[in-house]
């Protein structure tokens, strides 16, 4: 009797076929599928003990390295990063405005922490006195406005300190209210453009729950500074925005009238002449009411602050309803009041009148 294989349909011995026994499958099989849970276990465990490495580099104190997730530790590196690429060896306290913005060098062997040699003794001691006398904290900014360094007294003005504030992002436009996003974009890309122009805008900033629950909500914060080349030739990785943030009266919300010692009221024609004005105004710009009547309110602001007011102006006599703007405003002793201004129009819409909150 003759056999036939099943597969090939050749003649065969018996208990004989063409295909390979399961002990001695062709070198070319398939292997049986093998699970990679233990090798994506081994990666995860060698990533951790990367970023505790990192985490212990870090120069914060050892309670706030316990608090610190892995996503903020990351968020620490990379701003001690931008600041070691903004501010390489030989740069200390020579280029940037206060000793304690030039970041050390870092190499592979200690990534966060800086150098023992890198300043006297003395030093720490000294920075914190001095940040302690300023009337606000220190920023700095990337040219892509991404956070490069904040000083440590900023606790002292948002409740937050450094730590927590990069846990609401790693760029200025993620502590600031969304409200002041288009205006802080405007004055950067004005000061990106004509380098060492200073500039000046105020937005609320972000705070802690404790100061919100204190103050009644976040805090008006007045950013003034300038884009600066730190070294020769200039350009994206070697220019950042240095500025002091300093604090001012809070902004009024839409429907809090806020008191009456705060503000002063204005009457104009359409084309914004004054044509009446409180008595406040004389102890919050230092001008008589007969001063000011017949004269244009674009003749007080500040030039960096017109197209704002403009804007303003244009939406409010357009009858798009009340507008809010913060504005800087000639005192007459020549220096600058920053003004939260709302317009709206009146008199059958042959007027408008504004309420001006004087923030500091």
């Amino acid at each position: 009797m003759t056999i036939f294989c099943s597969h090939c349909h050749r003649p065969l011995q018996a208990e004989m076929s063409c295909l390979p026994r399961r002990g001695k499958q062709a070198p070319g099989a398939s292997k049986p599928f093998r699970s990679t849970k233990s090798a994506s276990k081994a990666r995860r465990d060698q990533i951790n003990v990367e970023l505790q490495a990192l985490r212990s580099l870090l120069p914060i104190s050892a309670r706030e390295k316990e608090r610190l997730s892995y996503l903020h530790t990351m968020a620490l590196v990379c701003l001690r990063l931008r600041g070691a690429q903004l501010f390489p060896p030989g740069t200390c306290g020579t280029a940037v405005p206060h000793a304690s913005l030039a970041l050390p060098h870092q190499d592979s062997a200690s990534l966060c922490a800086p150098p023992a040699d890198s300043a006297p003794p003395a030093g720490p001691a000294l920075g914190a006195e001095l940040l302690s006398l300023l009337p606000g904290f220190l920023l700095v900014l990337s040219a892509n406005g991404k956070l490069v360094y904040i000083s440590e007294n900023v606790a002292q003005v948002l409740g937050l300190s450094v730590v927590e504030l990069l846990a609401q992002g790693d760029t200025v436009f993620d502590i600031l209210d969304g409200r002041a996003h288009e205006d802080a974009r405007k004055k950067l890309l004005l000061a990106h453009e004509e380098p060492g122009r200073e500039v000046t805008f105020v937005s609320e900033m972000r705070t802690s729950k404790a100061f919100r629950l204190q103050h009644g909500g976040n805090r008006a914060v007045a950013v003034r500074g300038r884009f600066t080349a730190l070294r020769w030739p200039a350009s994206p990785s070697t220019v950042a925005f240095l500025a002091l943030c300093t604090p001012v009266a809070r902004l009024p919300a839409d429907d809090d009238a806020g008191s009456q010692d705060d503000l002063f009221q204005s009457m104009h024609i359409l084309d914004m002449t004054f044509t009446d004005v409180t008595e406040s105004v004389t102890y919050h710009l230092g001008y008589r009411r007969e001063e000011l009547i017949g004269q244009s309110w674009y003749s007080l602001l500040h030039p960096e602050d017109a197209d704002l007011a403009a804007a303003q102006h244009r939406a409010v006599a357009l009858g798009a309803g009340a507008g809010t703007a913060v504005l800087r405003v000639l005192r007459r002793d020549r220096t600058w009041a920053w003004l939260c201004v709302s317009a709206r129009r009146d008199g059958g819409g042959r007027a408008i009148t504004c309420t001006s909150h004087c923030l500091r």
